[in-house]
């Protein structure tokens, strides 16, 4: 599978994730197997490019290829301006924030507040494409089914995308008003995937090998991809690329493998946002990491009145060395937790 002039190592990709899917967390689930990963999204407001939060936003030191970078904003020359200024800071492909459910971005009237309004949405992506063209840079799109139950345009505004240049266009299986509630349908997705040429991938409820195969021949993607059920379990990417070739599951990973991950994350965690911040972002990670497991929200509790690196460090150390000391492999996630596409829909 290609984006423009980047092959890409498999159709698993990591969903951008506002708050989650940093540079550390990008390449921790790429080392896992994602073949592809989206940075959460960076406004087109050029009066923030120089807040600490969009400077960290567009930080890919060390990054492995292809980086692609979200960016969000409502009017079509500032979203070109945007696309230009991560161009310039290495992003080799844009991708276009038109899935953001978020009542503060769709307030602004971004994200999919956006497939409202399909002349401003098809001017924006314009824009983007013509800012991005010059220097070969892909532009790729992520959206919804459309704005409420009433109004999906996503098969549409695929088509509009398309012809305006889009190279990829990413479907969440859910309308803006559902948020992230019930259960993603996947057949808007397949007729998207009908209507279009470009490579489509689907997005929403994927949480097993099991799910992502079902997905794709369901709807007929050329990838799936994967956000909420990526949190704390990164693997998840080569748990299904290994079940989507072979049929079979990957044994859980070793306890003492997943401490290695969790520490050098950490640190590679404390090292872009410094000592600070940095403990403080990371709790939510290491609460993801251990919610199921024994004593996991006991120790989450006391780890987060820590608030030094080296004490977090330690404490997640010493956790992970008295989990090791009684089980060899982290729990199974898999089959056990699969459920049917008829029941989900």
């Amino acid at each position: 599978m290609h984006i423009g002039p980047f092959a890409l190592a498999n159709n698993v990709f990591a969903a951008p994730m506002a708050g989650v899917t940093d540079r550390p967390f990008r390449q921790l689930c790429k080392q896992l197997g994602a073949g592809y990963a989206v940075s959460e999204m960076v406004t087109s407001r050029r009066d923030l490019w120089a807040s600490l939060k969009t400077s960290r936003r567009a930080d890919h030191t060390g990054e492995v290829a292809p980086i692609a970078v979200q960016i969000a904003g409502t009017e079509p020359a500032m979203m070109g301006e945007a696309a230009a200024y991560n161009i310039e800071r290495g992003a080799q492909i844009i991708d276009i924030n038109m899935g953001c459910p978020a009542k503060k971005v769709c307030n602004k009237w971004a994200g999919s507040a956006l497939m409202q309004n399909e002349a401003l949405a098809l001017s924006i992506v314009e824009a983007v494409v013509a800012a991005c063209q010059p220097h070969n840079v892909p532009v790729t799109l992520k959206m919804r089914t459309g704005w409420c139950a009433e109004h999906r345009n996503a098969v549409q505004l695929a088509r509009a995308f398309e012809n305006a240049g889009v190279q990829m266009l990413t479907v969440h299986g859910r309308t803006r008003e559902q948020g992230y509630s019930g259960h993603a349908e996947y057949d808007t997705i397949a007729a998207v995937k009908a209507a279009v040429r470009v490579p489509v991938v689907a997005n929403g409820d994927i949480t097993t090998p099991e799910r992502a195969r079902d997905v794709l021949a369901a709807t007929g993607a050329d990838a799936v991809m994967i956000g909420r059920a990526a949190q704390g379990r990164p693997w998840i990417f080569r748990e299904i690329v290994h079940f989507l070739a072979t049929g079979e599951h990957l044994a859980p990973p070793l306890v003492a493998e997943v401490r290695r991950l969790l520490l050098a994350h950490l640190e590679e965690h404390y090292g872009l946002y410094g000592p600070y911040t940095g403990v403080r972002s990371a709790r939510k990670h290491i609460g993801w990491y251990l919610r199921a497991l024994p004593g996991g929200e006991a120790f989450r509790q006391r780890m987060n009145l820590l608030e030094e690196p080296a004490a977090q460090l330690a404490a997640v150390a010493d956790y992970m060395d008295a989990l090791a000391a009684d089980h060899d492999r982290m729990p199974a996630g898999g089959a056990e937790q699969h459920e049917s596409l008829e029941s989900a829909a």
